[in-house]
């Protein structure tokens, strides 16, 4: 590319930029294991050096080291040819079959080669350039170029598209959306070249830059979807144990058979956990349930009754009213199992919250966490002679 960003918005070359490179960094170990990504981890990487000697400071170091920027100029382009053909590869390789993939090694090869040639030809120069009079340094070299990046982008949007569409996994469409329209935007800008080459109009220019990083940006996203999936899976884990805990502590006191792990200060649970936030999650749900049925034995019927009235006085919402009367005979069954109480051979009133689906339970749990903090729940007891009053 060649219009020079604007010094106002001249930050966002580099957000980009390092969004790019940082997302390259945290996927390259998964990406070089699985063959599948390669050609698109590469098609990346190579985009993004492009990207990067576009970037004021590249083009000043290019100066200071050979006073003129025509090397880091061929450099950006040959990258931006070799970035296509990686995205080629990418496509071939989803398409299948061993002649397309080479058909895209040779064409690669052969666009590199004749931008070295056709740049070669010309009177020594420096910034390669489309403006509103000769580009440089020739027509041929930008026809070269331009066509072999609308024949990578519109092949590599295509497919993403498609693939989007016929993929049930979350993770997976949302990384070919965004790699899709990311390239899209990759296209508009070649076409806007093209058009600038063709007609002699540079209008558009001053703008591509912009549509260049935020295509970046996206690739970024892109490549990133995996890892901010399991980010996103991890942070509910820790609220998962982190709501959950002071529930789960009470009753593990009273119940400590049930606990796998002793219980620890809740803070330590989430920045020093002694195992994985997701067993750990697990753990506090099943273990939860657990003590819930062992304290059932200590609630008598009439408490049942008692708390759903209670319960009932202070307008709950319909569908916490479950959670909170469980919090509230749960509540008074630990203090009597602390007290050293007998059972009360009663579980007819418990309230089932085991549908076998593993998010709704801890939906369930986590309303009751809440409830079991509450007024109703806080002040409520059972009695010794487990009669039936307020």
């Amino acid at each position: 590319m060649n219009a020079e960003p604007s010094n106002a918005l001249g930050w966002f070359d580099y957000i980009c930029v390092g969004c790019l490179w940082l997302a390259l960094t945290l996927r390259a170990s998964a990406a070089l294991r699985t063959p599948e990504q390669r050609g698109l981890w590469l098609a990346v990487v190579t985009a993004a050096v492009a990207m990067t000697l576009t970037l004021p400071a590249a083009t000043q170091l290019a100066l200071q080291a050979t006073g003129g920027v025509h090397a880091i100029a061929l450099a950006r382009n040959m990258s931006g040819v070799l970035s296509s053909g990686a995205v080629l590869y990418f496509v071939s390789t989803a398409a299948g079959g061993r002649r397309l993939r080479l058909g895209v090694c040779f064409v690669t090869s052969l666009a590199m080669v004749s931008l070295l040639v056709l740049d070669s030809l010309v009177p020594p120069h420096q910034e390669h350039a489309v403006t509103g009079g000769a580009p440089t340094p020739s027509t041929a070299y930008w026809i070269v170029l331009v066509v072999d990046h609308l024949a990578a982008d519109i092949s590599c949007t295509s497919l993403c598209r498609q693939y989007s569409r016929r993929t049930a996994n979350p993770v997976l469409k949302a990384s070919l959306r965004m790699f899709g329209i990311g390239t899209a935007l990759s296209c508009l800008c070649w076409f806007c070249q093209l058009i600038n080459l063709l007609f002699h109009t540079d209008r558009l220019l001053p703008y591509l830059p912009y549509v260049m990083d935020l295509h970046g940006l996206l690739r970024a996203i892109a490549l990133l979807a995996p890892s901010l999936w399991a980010m996103q899976g991890a942070v509910a884990e820790i609220c998962t144990i982190w709501h959950l805990w002071p529930l789960w502590r009470d009753l593990v006191q009273a119940v400590p058979n049930v606990a796998f792990i002793k219980p620890r200060h809740r803070l330590l649970e989430i920045v020093w956990p002694q195992a994985s936030w997701r067993l750990l999650a697990y753990r506090k749900i099943i273990e939860t349930r657990d003590a819930i049925l062992d304290l059932n034995d200590y609630v008598p019927a009439c408490a049942w009754a008692r708390a759903r009235r209670r319960v009932a006085a202070v307008g709950v919402a319909h569908d916490k009213v479950d959670a909170t009367v469980l919090a509230c005979v749960m509540r008074g069954a630990r203090s009597a199992k602390l007290a050293g109480r007998p059972h009360q051979q009663s579980a007819s009133g418990l309230v089932s919250f085991d549908n076998g689906d593993l998010e709704s339970e801890k939906a369930f749990l986590l309303d009751m966490a809440r409830a079991y903090a509450s007024a109703p729940a806080r002040n409520f007891a059972i009695h010794p002679n487990a009669s039936d009053r307020k």
